[in-house]
């Protein structure tokens, strides 16, 4: 599946820490330095997740009350209910895991386990001459139009999704582009899948699964998959979208063959962040994810609990290689290095009571299994060490102190308002000064604080900062995909396959044809062939442990390559009303949806 880069919180919830660090030297000496880091970040192993992954209010089966109508607040309605187009998003995520098959469904630290809903047996039952996957289905599972879910539904996804067909507008081929046949397998009820190439991740495949109706023909997956489902194999079904409610209306599946849900209908409803407090205290609203400033009025709110973890998903800042003044990777450790990500963790995740230590991982978080810190590789933050590195990259300090001061041009949190923030003692080379602009969007105080901080800590350093606010709707679009930025803070989901999932975003840029650089969805435009050869190493390896190794040692170069900062693992804050049963903060976990509901 495609992953959403967000501003602010990815839309991707399940499609969101630490141990100590040492210097990479610096100089003509940084390349060894950091191969130096490297090898030890590698070395200090993986463990289980550190952290709690999801905060719900579980209620037993037994204590949920039978009926009932959940109203979950979105931020908007769906534009597509594909999963597998590039405009999915988070929205599109929940839809399908409540009404199509999937194979496997993740727990809250983000590891996959089939679903004996859909799949009785799934293993590799081959390696040679080729790797082969065995699905064994569930008997009963049905789509909602009378027919079974078998092979034909896997081959016809495979078929639209591997990118053999340009006539299929798909986010992308990952994984079902190993494949080299699908067929029935020996047994009843068994699907066998081939791979051309070692595969690790299979388990990410056929996750949602659409009907062979969808994905037989390019019309109905490009166009009529966007409003309509016609048919579904989950607890629920999509009873209607309506664009002028803002709504997507789920009911129960009257041909659903698994534990029957507690709820008689759920109700997507697109509400304005903004105003989801006000919402849930006049009753309007059942469930809804807020942001932490809303936190005094939501707890001011009777019959309303809080409930916090991290997300599937991280904030980080992106330096982009391709500006004339970072092109020069002594450049971007220095900006790397000025910045105390401990003070910025501690200030957004402290407050909300969630463990505050900063990222140390690009490919897996706190929360999951397996986490490690590979910071190292870069090294902790020094501000002595950022001024050698500026000095050895030909930056020299001015002796006259100015005093550090911030200009803007009136409201701060508005599209266009332009904060500068000039260092005490400015670094300069042939003249110029270091002058680095940080775009962020205008409605997110949470970033608007982080960039403040970093702002201010680049300029202990000497470096100038312009902090840049642009609208919300541009700032993907025209700022970070387009690379017009220096700086910029944005968010990636997590994800329980970082060999496939994570490829596009830290894979080395390449020149397109036309003479301009192909980045895919490494918006910091910084890579090395070496990431690339772990990162596909790691995803044709079916031997976990091993897997592991070369998925930490990729984490250690991109740390190295000085792109992609990680700040913290983003925090998670829904409200909800008392009576709500099974619902909150659920990181990773795929919601269960057969037991939402309310309480007896």
């Amino acid at each position: 599946m495609n992953r959403s880069v967000s501003p602010a919180a990815p839309r991707t919830a399940a499609p969101a820490t630490t141990a100590s660090r040492r210097a990479v030297r610096i100089a003509v000496a940084l390349t060894a330095g950091a191969l130096l880091g490297l090898t030890s970040a590698c070395s200090s192993g993986t463990h289980s997740a550190t952290v709690p992954g999801a905060d719900l209010a579980k209620v037993a089966p037994a204590k949920v009350r039978d009926g009932g109508t959940l109203r979950w607040a979105v931020d908007s309605l769906p534009r597509t209910l594909n999963a597998y187009q590039s405009d999915a998003d988070q929205d599109t995520t929940t839809i399908a895991d409540a009404t199509l098959p999937q194979m496997f469904t993740l727990d809250q630290h983000g590891t996959p386990h089939a679903d004996a809903d859909f799949v009785t047996k799934a293993e590799v039952t081959a390696t040679e001459p080729r790797q082969v996957v065995t699905y064994t289905l569930n008997p009963k599972a049905r789509w909602s139009d009378g027919r079974a879910v078998g092979v034909a539904d896997f081959a016809a996804q495979w078929k639209a999704l591997n990118g053999r067909n340009s006539a299929y507008w798909t986010a992308g081929a990952a994984g079902y582009d190993r494949i080299s046949a699908v067929a029935a397998g020996k047994e009843a009820h068994q699907v066998q899948v081939t791979f051309a190439t070692p595969y690790a991740d299979w388990r990410s495949l056929f996750s949602p699964l659409y009907p062979k109706a969808v994905t037989a023909d390019p019309d109905a997956f490009n166009d009529g998959a966007r409003t309509k489902l016609p048919a579904v194999a989950g607890p629920f079904a999509v009873r209607a979208v309506d664009a002028k409610a803002g709504t997507v209306t789920l009911t129960r599946n009257g041909a659903w063959w698994g534990e029957r849900p507690k709820l008689d209908t759920i109700v997507l409803t697109a509400v304005p962040r903004a105003q989801r407090a006000a919402q849930l205290a006049a009753g309007k609203l059942d469930v809804a994810e807020v942001d932490p400033g809303a936190l005094p009025a939501v707890r001011r709110t009777a019959g309303v609990a809080v409930h916090t973890a991290p997300a599937a998903a991280y904030a980080q800042l992106a330096i982009n290689g391709t500006s004339p003044s970072l092109t020069d990777e002594r450049v971007r450790h220095a900006v790397a290095r000025a910045i105390d990500r401990k003070a910025i963790a501690k200030a957004v995740l402290g407050p909300l009571g969630l463990p505050d230590e900063p990222l140390g991982n690009h490919l897996v978080l706190p929360s999951q299994q397996g986490y490690a810190d590979h910071s190292s590789a870069l090294g902790d933050q020094d501000v002595e060490q950022a001024q050698a590195l500026l000095a050895d990259a030909g930056w020299q300090r001015s002796t006259a102190k100015t005093g550090e001061k911030a200009a803007g041009n009136g409201d701060t949190s508005a599209a266009g308002a332009l904060t500068v923030v000039e260092p005490a003692r400015a670094v300069t080379k042939s003249g110029k000064q270091l002058t680095l602009r940080m775009v962020l969007p205008a409605d997110s105080p949470t970033l608007d604080d982080v960039g403040g901080r970093i702002a201010r800590m680049l300029s202990g350093i000497g470096v100038r900062t312009e902090i840049s606010k642009v609208k919300d709707d541009s700032y993907f679009q025209d700022h970070i995909a387009s690379g017009d930025f220096d700086l910029a803070l944005y968010s990636w989901p997590g994800t329980a396959y970082p060999a496939t999932d994570d490829m596009p975003i830290f894979a080395k840029p390449v020149p397109a044809p036309d003479g301009s650089l192909s980045v895919a969805q490494n918006y910091s435009r910084v890579g090395t062939d070496q990431i690339d050869q772990l990162l596909n190493r790691a995803g044709a390896e079916l031997d976990a442990s091993a897997a592991r190794d070369l998925t930490a040692q990729a984490d250690s170069r991109i740390w190295a390559a000085a792109g992609s900062i990680p700040l913290y693992q983003r925090p998670e804050v829904v409200a909800q009303r008392t009576t709500v049963a099974n619902a909150g903060a659920f990181g990773f976990q795929t919601p269960d949806f057969t037991t939402l509901g309310f309480t007896k």
